[in-house]
């Protein structure tokens, strides 16, 4: 099992230097990788579709995904570095190319780059982008970063965007590309990963739901021709810490480090699963925040 950790960039965390040096100390605690998050505003009305009910105030604090990525990057040498989730709409595909391609090149070929669809209609009304059609949307995203990455030189013409046949360098260090996973918990979004990511960005969840979920994914891995068993999996948790064991049922999410890192054990069953724990809404200083971090790299190990 691989462990990964949040970028702090949230709330008290949102201090690029103060960042910065925790990245630095939980690559030394031996973690695999390091992940940011994609938030735009926090509505002072509760958003309609948030999984926690009302959204945590110190999501109305937030430090850039990309320039995080890339801080984290500057001040780490060894972890993976990735994006769970950034909202893949929000900005035209050739320029969220251009980002991540400099994101790759500025880590040495360790970035993983994770795409999402986001939840909230206030975001998508504020970039201007239309809230219908997102999974059409993202497939041409998909289409379009395939062919920069692949080839230097590139045409596209789609129903949403038209690039000219054109020279787009430098390359990503990675090839063919950069690993791109995708999240996201319905049907629609399983079956796009099984057909043509290299990954899910899921979530730690009641396994009966994991199990039922995980199968589009691999059926339609299957009808594409593609192998099942090469569909990583990275499983994020936000975990309410508690000092007293937590009901059974609610150990996905809440309980004792021993009781959330057991859930997450029984999830992870391939050789390439990810736990990607978030510890921004649990800690309130980066002293706990290493603290915890280093007893879940423990009893994860």
């Amino acid at each position: 099992m691989r462990i990964g950790f949040s970028v702090p960039q949230f709330g008290p965390f949102a201090d690029p230097h103060g960042s910065a040096a925790l990245c630095r100390d939980l690559e030394a605690l031996g973690c695999h990788s390091l992940w940011v998050a994609d938030r735009l505003l926090s509505p002072r009305t509760p958003p309609v579709g948030y999984a926690g009910g009302r959204m945590p105030v110190r999501y109305g604090t937030h430090l850039d995904p990309l320039l995080a990525l890339g801080m984290a990057a500057s001040a780490t040498g060894r972890v993976r570095l990735g994006s769970s989730t950034l909202n893949a709409l929000w900005q035209p595909p050739l320029v969220l190319a251009r980002a991540l391609t400099t994101l790759d090149l500025i880590s040495r070929g360790r970035l993983e780059v994770g795409l999402g669809l986001g939840w909230m209609r206030e975001e998508y009304e504020a970039t201007g982008v239309p809230w219908r059609g997102r999974g059409a949307r993202l497939e041409e995203t998909l289409d379009v970063l395939e062919a920069v990455w692949r080839s230097p030189t590139v045409a596209h013409a789609g129903p949403l965007w038209t690039i000219a046949e054109s020279t787009v360098l430098p390359s990503p260090l990675q090839r063919p590309r950069p690993p791109i996973l995708l999240g996201g918990f319905s049907a629609a979004a399983l079956e796009r990963v099984g057909r043509r990511a290299d990954g899910w960005l899921g979530a730690s969840m009641p396994l009966p739901y994991f199990r039922d979920l995980w199968s589009v994914a691999v059926e339609a891995a299957e009808r594409a021709g593609r192998d099942p068993a090469g569909l990583r999996r990275v499983f994020r948790v936000n975990p309410e810490v508690t000092t007293a064991r937590a009901a059974h049922e609610e150990s996905h999410r809440r309980g004792t480090v021993r009781q959330i890192c057991d859930h997450l054990r029984s999830m992870c069953g391939a050789r390439g699963d990810e736990v990607l724990v978030d510890l921004q809404l649990t800690a309130d200083s980066p002293c706990r925040f290493l603290d915890l971090a280093a007893e879940f790299m423990a009893e994860l190990e």
